[in-house]
């Protein structure tokens, strides 16, 4: 079974932090994604394309192979590069949205979690959060720090705590 968890870290943008890595159980490889917020997704939020709420959008989670390229520029998801085999579904799972709230003058949402896949066979380098109820959207791509083998097993995907400090998406 191979375990990873988010671990946030502070972006570029003063106003917004999304993961900076995803925690790995290897030792880092040089990988074309750069974990990042997508820049379109920044702008998104002012014309409201996007509802975290419960029952809001859909948000969905879709794993890449070593060999896909993305970052901030990246504004949709698209198959290309995305992860191929047995335990894995093109386009990814379905995210279970938690209301988002506020500490202080932070605001943040998550999703519940874990995610995982079973009985899985693939490597996966990375993935994208994207809103697939409005033009499959761009929220954030991640990187793994190098590729994540599973072979027969189990490879699960858990989301940090739901705070201030901590959750997948904050906007301070």
């Amino acid at each position: 079974m191979r375990t990873i968890t988010l671990n946030p870290g502070a972006l570029a943008n003063p106003l917004s932090d999304l993961a900076e890595k995803l925690g790995d159980l290897f030792s880092p490889i040089i990988l074309a994604i750069t974990t990042a917020m997508a820049t379109s997704f920044k702008s998104e939020l002012m014309t409201a394309t996007h509802n975290f709420s419960v029952g809001g959008n859909n948000f969905r989670l879709a794993l890449f192979d070593g060999t896909a390229t993305m970052d901030s520029t990246t504004t949709t998801y698209t198959g290309t590069n995305e992860v191929v085999g047995s335990g894995y579904t093109a386009g990814g799972q379905l995210l279970t949205n938690v209301a988002p709230t506020t500490s202080g003058t932070t605001a943040f949402t998550t999703f519940n979690s874990p995610l995982t896949w079973t009985a899985a066979t693939f490597t996966a380098a990375g993935c994208q959060i994207y809103n697939s109820t409005n033009g499959n959207r761009s929220v954030g791509v991640f990187s793994f720090g190098s590729n994540i083998p599973v072979v027969s097993g189990n490879f699960t995907l858990s989301f940090p705590t739901a705070n201030a400090t901590a959750a997948v998406l904050r906007i301070q």
